[in-house]
């Protein structure tokens, strides 16, 4: 029986890169950060010789994950691996929804320090989310982040 969400994680090429991208713009806290080597971590990954340098993060006002944070970025240093097409529209791709109450100032503070954003943020038209704005960015691997905010209350739904 499943219980929760541990966590979300992916493969980023350079971490410092990331860990700056993800708590400097993004607001997201750095927990921790360490190096895993040996047998435990090759059987897992299926990668002999595995050796990985992991960082979690956290969004400091959002409620907490079993494992303790929300994002684990991990950069392979053994062996390294190669870059993925991670368009959207590419099957296995995927994204990372993260909710804002100022979209707006977001997206322009991230656009100042040279994130593309694949469009403004957009009114949500219909939905639950009618009223709110939506909009996709990439951080520094091409992975794509989702930035939304819900509608204002008293906002109706179409």
């Amino acid at each position: 029986m499943l219980l929760s969400v541990w966590h979300t994680s992916w493969t980023v090429s350079d971490l410092d890169r990331s860990i700056d991208f993800y708590t400097r713009l993004l607001g997201f806290e750095l927990l921790g950060r360490w190096v895993r080597k040996g047998t435990f971590i090759e059987t897992v990954v299926g990668f002999e010789d595995a050796e990985l340098d992991i960082a979690a993060l956290r969004i400091p006002q959002a409620t907490g994950a079993p494992s303790g944070h929300h994002l684990e970025l991990i950069e392979y240093i053994a062996p390294r691996g190669a870059q993925l097409d991670l368009a959207t529209c590419n099957v296995g791709a995927a994204h990372l929804a993260l909710e804002t109450d100022t979209i707006h100032e977001t997206c322009d503070v991230l656009a100042a320090n040279g994130v593309t954003l694949v469009s403004p943020p957009v009114p949500i038209e219909t939905g639950n989310n009618a009223g709110g704005f939506a909009c996709y960015l990439r951080d520094p691997d091409g992975f794509t982040l989702e930035l939304v905010q819900r509608p204002q209350a008293g906002a109706a739904a179409r």
